[in-house]
């Protein structure tokens, strides 16, 4: 090799320890391999409801009853992060241990041993974000702590994008030589056996390298420079409550998708997967893009300006009749969602006290979490005794009135 490609090869290096510093790496993948068990699921729902002969409210029950505990479980998840359970130990749980009952998912013989499955998967899940996030950050310089979280959060975007078509691919690759009700099955095999190896392997690097272990916390009492007293809870509980409002009514709205584009445009399972991948494509650039904006004009613009076109945009999923607006109101939803999520995390740590910020924190991620375990059964009844187009109405409708309200409160600031 000569001097030059030496030379090239350094700065390659260079750039790539740049990018991706410590171990950013793998808790990209970490955070990829979490969100696959609980997108498999969503994936699938045409096969599922078939296999089991289940109406719109039971499949909405199955959604809904991963994303109660998952929501749930992070709750109590950050009380327990660190000074009571390892932290490296909840981070592995939440990448194996939802692998393994999402493989007991894939393998149920009725419907209320697939609820069971789905509940403790999203028990063992509620672990990760708020174990992972502070580990991570606290791995690199502190210049770098937005960059790092910013791309750990691409992990789960692309597994948001990519499950729904790793599926799609795996299930009409076995369904050349294996019976259809084997086929849905065997996605959930293949998917989730990779990801109970790499959390065990992921357990034991951080292990080696004396992260993640047992640690009591800083008992510290600071307050953030930007803080305003005048108004400061009201503004709070608004915002957090528009981000949160915001993520469930989008993100419970997106998981029916291939039930839509099944029964009402009578497509196949694998074009449902599709979309729904298209949905959270957006993710990948709106939510850097979104940071970026609101360093620009502030938090509280850029989330008035996405709050109040969600309900709207949810509103056209309605007309069901022009099937070329669905990829755009997808692309338009996912946006809106994936901006909202950052825009949330962001105004809470820059205005919340220290003592009290993982507290608001876990609420938030609570309530945006298991929020969808509450909607979902909810538009799925409201699916079975009208329409698609009737729940979208009702879900889009119910969004921009909560959306006014909390605009009162933030009206005029830019905080």
């Amino acid at each position: 090799m000569s001097i030059t490609d030496n030379k090239r090869a350094n700065r390659f290096k260079q750039s790539y320890r740049e990018l991706f510093p410590g171990l950013v790496p793998l808790f990209i993948l970490a955070h990829f391999m979490h969100h696959i068990p609980g997108f498999i699921i969503q994936s699938l729902q045409p096969s599922i409801r078939d296999e089991f002969s289940l109406d719109y409210l039971k499949i909405g029950t199955l959604n809904g009853a991963y994303n109660a505990s998952y929501g749930a479980s992070n709750l109590v998840a950050g009380w327990l992060s660190g000074d009571r359970i390892a932290i490296r130990f909840l981070i592995a749980l939440g990448v194996a241990g939802v692998a393994v009952f999402g493989l007991f998912v894939g393998l149920s013989i009725n419907y209320f041993m697939m609820l069971v499955a789905l509940i403790i998967m999203g028990i063992l899940g509620g672990g990760y974000h708020p174990s992972a996030s502070p580990l991570l950050a606290d791995t690199v310089a502190l210049e770098k702590r937005g960059q790092v979280l910013g791309m750990h959060q691409v992990g789960g975007t692309l597994a948001n994008v990519l499950t729904p078509l790793l599926t799609a691919g795996i299930v009409t690759l076995l369904g050349m030589f294996m019976p259809s009700n084997f086929t849905w099955r065997g996605a959930f095999i293949v998917l989730t056996i990779p990801s109970i190896a790499f959390g065990i392997y992921l357990y034991y690097i951080l292990k080696r390298r004396q992260l993640g272990g047992m640690e009591k916390k800083a008992e510290t009492e600071s307050f953030s420079i930007r803080i305003n007293p005048h108004g400061y809870i009201r503004r709070m509980i608004a915002f957090v409550t528009l981000g949160t409002a915001v993520q469930v009514f989008i993100f419970s709205s997106i998981s029916v998708i291939p039930l839509l584009v099944v029964d009402q445009y009578g497509a196949s399972e694998q074009a449902g997967a599709a979309f729904l991948s298209l949905a959270h494509f957006s993710g990948l650039f709106a939510g850097p893009f979104g940071g970026y904006l609101s360093d620009r004009y502030g938090n509280v613009p850029l989330m008035l300006a996405v709050s109040l076109a969600a309900g709207p945009i949810i509103v056209l999923l309605s007309l069901g009749t022009h099937w070329w607006l669905l990829p755009i109101v997808l692309l338009a939803m996912g946006t809106c969602m994936y901006v909202a999520m950052p825009l949330s995390e962001v105004y809470v740590i820059s205005n919340a006290k220290n003592s009290n910020r993982s507290t608001i924190l876990g609420i938030y991620y609570f309530a945006s979490r298991g929020g969808p375990g509450i909607l979902m059964p909810v538009i799925g009844k409201l699916i079975d005794q009208y329409s698609f187009a009737t729940a979208f109405a009702w879900v889009g409708a119910a969004l921009f009135l909560i959306v006014l309200v909390c605009s009162l409160l933030l009206w005029g600031t830019r905080d």
